[in-house]
């Protein structure tokens, strides 16, 4: 017996992300929680403010829904470290939504980086 998954069932999932999202940030190593993320947090290292345009929901690559997370560019670094995640918050309710790994980049406070467009994908059900 398959498995199948409406389209609308995946993009509630993505919508939230679109929708709560206001930070995405640049953390050494993963953090634990939301407040390890955030500004002034043990694994901040750089942010940058979201909104809703910055996300767009579509098929995914291989199969299922993604939704595109949009390039940031001229982030000032607020703390010296290795950026090897990045994480996706919602400011307002506290709430760490999604966190990645990323390529390894050695960051120094007071310069800029930029984040490259990357997805959130949820594949459809396999066997």
């Amino acid at each position: 017996m398959g498995k199948k998954v409406d389209d609308s069932v995946l993009d509630v999932a993505l919508n939230e992300i679109r929708t709560k999202c206001t930070l995405m940030t640049a953390c050494a190593g993963e953090p634990a929680n939301f407040a390890a993320a955030n500004v002034g947090g043990a694994n901040f290292l750089a942010d940058a403010p979201m909104t809703p345009a910055d996300f767009t929901i579509s098929n995914g690559d291989v199969s299922g829904r993604k939704v595109a997370v949009a390039a940031k560019a001229g982030i000032i670094v607020d703390n010296t470290g290795m950026a090897d995640h990045v994480a996706l918050l919602d400011t307002v309710n506290s709430i760490l939504l999604y966190v990645t790994t990323s390529t390894s980049l050695g960051l120094t406070s007071g310069s800029s980086l930029t984040l490259s467009t990357w997805d959130v994908e949820i594949a459809d059900p396999s066997l």
